[in-house]
């Protein structure tokens, strides 16, 4: 390793540097992103914003041609994935342009990706441990204790300095395990002179097992607060409420309208001494200071305040630190991001303050905690789901098995690609066979492309080839599936496994899991490959131009991988549901929310009906029901029906 020159103070950390001795240069990778829910917008809405010709594909690409505005067309933005593609992809469109950041990032404890969860009506709940993506961002972060940490943060910190506005500001929430590892590392990032304050967040009373021990007990944590340029920054001073002893003492005079003051003494220009009235009601308080001891934790509130904000997480943060920092830092209209935005607080509170927001997250169940939380606000405005999806897998598939421009190199990553998946699903390759790449077991093995969803045609030519060969069962592994493929792995419905049936063949489709692209959880053999869920559902037109989508079955087929003690609990198909809504026109591109139900830890019954939605002209219409499960996971099943 060449000698690195030590000039100043900063900390350094295993791999901080390349061996040549220069800085260690942040990954920045732009990927498109595909939008794959928009929710209160109406599809008119929608069309009438378009100015590009209409594709017709799975998902819309993000085009990032809005406003910044609602009236100009923003929508808010929820994003599933790594925060650090996320990040990066970020950057092009919205580089300069974030006037405000919080995160908070995983503390050193288990407990950063798991939750409780209700099921079903009554009030059985289940703990959900971390996923397997979750187990591989929690092993980055500490595998290594502090150093993993702060090399897992630190880029992070560089890309979202270069996502801040000039008048943006930056919140780290942190525990005491890190907090001065940090401070060191973000004055390197953003200069001494923009690291603004430490702030301490005193937010409740030791008492129960925290009183236990030898040693003095915790009951804070810190928030460092950065901006992007000392000076410009947005600050908004903010006030805390006088205390009643304060007001009892010093505001103690009452006049003749029954308003409360204290006199305040004053001098005049000629040094003459007289009395000035302050009066209560327009005095503003006392000014914040970097000690927050007016802030209780979530599980320290008032029962109903509590009820009205706990989601299950652990580690959710109360919706008034939140309230506190965004009137700190930003003003209504001002966009603000939460790259570990978890069970979404940071976003609703930007929501309730007229904010713009955008949020991210690598756990599914966080983003769907998120979606329902802002469904819950009223008046919420247009919001879009989006992921990296087919861009993430091409990148992952080129950074794995090459990505070359000659042919010979293509088909060799291609085959590479299969070899690794097939390996995997613990199936051995085929050679000299069109649409089979595989055989595990007595079952012969097909492998969607990366890059596009599994075709009805592509199954329907492996399940030929199959029958060819007289071969009597055949498992199809995809990252995305054509809309309405998806049906009962026990031939319940589905059409297109009556039609395998008739020609002798037995067929499952199965789940590519994101976790294949993770190398640790690869590497380890933590990859589950899980069969499409399946929903029944019945349309029924009540009356004239009307439709509506009634629930019939939900199955999770292979039971036996759902942990004992969520099935013991489980008492009909419908606990398994905790969301979902329908598209009353869907056109095979994003799916549009025109209608929707949700459990919440309050009211847990969940209507299996939808309202009646009423077309304006009679004609052939595709409708497509969402499911997403009590695990995250989402089915989707399109109906084609003509309405009269």
């Amino acid at each position: 390793m060449a000698k690195i020159e030590i000039t100043k103070t900063e900390l350094v950390w295993p791999g901080k540097y390349n061996e040549d001795g220069t800085l260690k240069e942040v990954p920045r990778v732009s990927l498109p992103f595909q939008v794959i829910e928009t929710i209160n917008e109406s599809r008119a809405t929608r069309e009438a914003r378009k100015e590009r010709e209409k594709q017709l594909t799975l998902f819309d690409i993000y085009e990032g041609k809005e406003g910044d505005t609602f009236e100009e067309g923003w929508k808010n933005k929820l994003i599933w994935g790594d925060n650090l593609l996320v990040m990066g992809s970020l950057l092009e469109k919205f580089a300069g342009k974030i006037d405000l950041i919080y995160i908070d990032p995983p503390f050193a404890t288990g407990a950063d990706f798991s939750f409780t969860a209700p099921i079903g009506e009554g009030g059985d709940e289940v703990f959900k441990e971390q996923s397997v993506i979750e187990e591989k961002a929690y092993r980055d972060t500490w595998g290594r204790g502090v150093d993993s940490y702060v090399a897992m943060l630190v880029p992070r910190l560089r890309i979202m300095r270069d996502l801040l506005s000039q008048s943006g500001s930056l919140f780290i929430h942190l525990g005491v395990q890190v907090n001065h590892f940090i401070r060191v590392a973000l004055e390197e990032v953003f200069g001494a002179e923009n690291v603004v304050d430490e702030i301490i967040w005193s937010y409740g009373t030791p008492s129960g097992g925290r009183a236990a021990g030898n040693k003095i007990i915790k009951a804070h944590e810190y928030l460092l607060y950065a901006v992007k340029s000392y000076g410009a920054h947005i600050y908004n001073k903010q006030f805390l409420r006088y205390s009643e002893k304060y007001i009892n003492e010093r505001f103690n005079k009452v006049d003749e309208e029954g308003r409360r003051y204290q006199p305040r003494k004053r001098v005049d220009e000629k040094g003459e001494v007289y009395y000035q009235r302050q009066y209560l009601d327009d005095a503003k308080g006392v000014p914040l200071s970097t000690v927050w001891s007016d802030i209780l934790q979530t599980y320290s509130m008032h029962l109903v305040k509590r009820a009205a904000e706990e989601t299950g997480y652990q580690t959710q943060k109360p919706e008034a630190l939140l309230e506190r920092i965004i009137s700190i830092a930003s003003n209504p209209g001002n966009l603000v991001a939460d790259f570990f935005c978890g069970s979404g607080t940071t976003l609703a509170v930007a929501e309730k303050l007229g904010r713009r927001w955008i949020g991210c997250d690598l756990g599914r169940w966080a983003i769907h905690v998120t979606r329902k939380r802002l469904l819950g606000i009223e008046n919420c405005k247009p919001f879009e789901i989006l992921n990296l999806g087919k861009y993430e897998r091409q990148y992952w598939q080129g950074v794995t098995f090459g990505d070359k421009n000659d042919k010979a190199a293509t088909e060799r990553a291609l085959y590479e690609y299969l070899a690794f998946i097939l390996k995997l699903y613990g199936a051995q390759p085929v050679e000299g066979m069109v649409h089979l790449h595989g055989k595990k077991g007595k079952a012969m093995v097909h492998i969607g492309a990366v890059d596009a969803p599994v075709t009805i045609a592509e199954i329907d030519a492996a399940v030929d080839e199959c029958a060819k060969l007289k071969q009597g069962e055949l498992h199809v592994l995809g990252w995305e599936w054509e809309m309405g493929i998806a049906a009962s792995n026990e031939g319940k419905g589905g059409l297109m496994h009556e039609a395998a049936k008739k020609k002798g063949v037995k067929l499952l489709l199965l789940q590519i899991p994101r976790e294949v692209m993770e190398e640790q959880a690869a590497a380890k053999g933590d990859v589950r490959f899980f069969e499409l869920a399946y929903l029944e559902a019945e349309i029924k037109q009540p009356k004239k131009l009307t439709a509506q989508v009634t629930l019939k079955d939900f199955v999770i087929p292979n039971t036996d991988l759902i942990p004992e003690d969520v099935r013991s609990k489980v008492k009909k198909w419908s606990d398994y549901i905790d969301y979902w809504a329908v598209d009353w026109d869907f056109q095979n591109d994003t799916f549009m929310q025109g209608w929707v139900a949700y459990r919440t830890r309050k009211e847990r019954k969940l209507p299996l009906s939808s309202d009646p939605h009423t077309y304006e002209k009679p004609g052939k219409y595709r409708i497509l029901v969402k499911v997403i499960d009590i695990f995250g996971n989402d089915t989707s099943q399109a109906f084609d029906v003509e309405v009269k």
